[in-house]
């Protein structure tokens, strides 16, 4: 037998007992993963830029509490 023809028919075998459809969920948990992956770091963005502009606005106020107090 060439090693083609085993090949082909280990892959019969295979994909007879879901192994085929095993590999094809696992690679579409892996995408759904990786972008859920992104939007967490989207997210984690979105927080890291409210909490500059906050303590930006925070610096602010003490800046124009000081200019009122002198």
């Amino acid at each position: 037998m060439s090693r083609f023809s085993i090949v082909l028919l280990a892959t019969f075998m295979l994909s007879g007992c879901g192994l085929a459809e095993t590999a094809a969920t696992g690679a579409s948990v892996a995408a759904s993963e990786a972008q859920a992956a992104k939007q967490a770091q989207a997210t984690e963005q979105q927080v890291q830029d409210k909490l500059d502009a906050a303590q930006q606005a925070a610096a602010d106020q003490r800046a124009a509490a000081e200019a009122i107090g002198n």
